[in-house]
């Protein structure tokens, strides 16, 4: 490929690979390998924002892709992956549901009515996992808004016999909770920052290889330690931040990232944002 190429490749929203992810991932593609059942288990996958979560719900989407059956006229679509509204709002929700699955009522329907056309349709879709992300807008609702709402997704998932699995923020845990029979049927996955740690050494070395650069980048502790410090154990932003260093390196000719282009990279996201893990941090073991 051309240099313009390769940077448009490496800007592309694209799946890389790392253990963190591949872990949720693969909790993920078990519960749909899983014999239907009247009382599916599912799973809530939370942490801080950017670090990963909406990244996982896309590729696991990705791998179980609708497929249209022409003997019986069908699309079959084993996973349906859904925006939470920004309010717990029943109505809206039923109505993006009907939408994206290219269904959708005009005119004033009542809940109940948009509540049997979409699982209707969901039925003969052969659904077998609903995932559902920004699970943590349901905290702009009342209390009482926000229990009707957990009402219905468990409600759903019963009804139909899929697994359910919500994404959302560390604030979004304890609503999740609240409902003690939704919460004994979702796992919990924590996504933590990362960490100075072996963990991290590879997640940086993935990223780098997948960037494709003509040279090997051989860092030092203290690059990864400032990579550290500069995006605060993001995983959106350590994406950013090795994309960028990548590009530079291919527009320069160095064709590598070196541990001076990360002392000197600035980031492009404001300074007080990426303050958020300024403390000691261990030795590399």
């Amino acid at each position: 490929m051309d240099i313009n190429e390769r940077i448009d490749l490496i800007r592309s929203d694209r799946w890389i690979a790392f253990d963190r992810a591949t872990i949720v991932l693969n909790r993920l593609i078990s519960l749909m390998e899983m014999p239907r059942q009247s009382r599916m288990p599912g799973l809530m996958v939370y942490g801080s924002s950017g670090i990963g979560k909406t990244m996982v719900a896309k590729r696991m989407e990705s791998l179980y892709p609708s497929q249209y059956a022409s003997e019986i006229g069908v699309t079959r679509t084993p996973i349906l992956l859904l925006q939470a509204p920004p309010a717990p709002d029943e109505r809206r929700f039923y109505q993006h549901i009907l939408a994206s699955i290219g269904a959708p009522m005009w005119g004033r329907h009542t809940v109940s009515e948009l509540e049997v056309r979409a699982l209707s349709h969901l039925r003969d879709m052969g659904l077998k996992m609903i995932m559902i992300d920004e699970v943590h807008n349901l905290l702009a609702g009342s209390y009482r808004e926000q229990r009707r709402f957990l009402n219905m997704l468990r409600f759903l998932a019963n009804d139909l016999c899929v697994a359910l699995v919500v994404f959302g923020v560390n604030e979004a845990v304890d609503a999740i909770r609240g409902d003690e029979q939704l919460a004994r049927r979702l796992d919990e996955h924590f996504l933590p920052f990362w960490e100075d740690d072996v963990e991290f050494s590879r997640l940086v070395q993935t990223l780098i290889s997948a960037m494709q650069l003509e040279r090997g980048s051989g860092l030092n502790v203290q690059s990864l330690r400032t990579i550290l410090g500069v995006t605060g154990g993001v995983t959106s932003r350590v994406f950013t931040m090795i994309k960028a260093l990548a590009i530079e390196a291919i527009e320069t000719g160095e064709e590598r990232i070196t541990d001076e282009a990360i002392q000197t990279w600035q980031p492009v996201w404001a300074k007080h944002s990426w303050t958020i893990r300024r403390q000691p941090l261990p030795a590399f073991q």
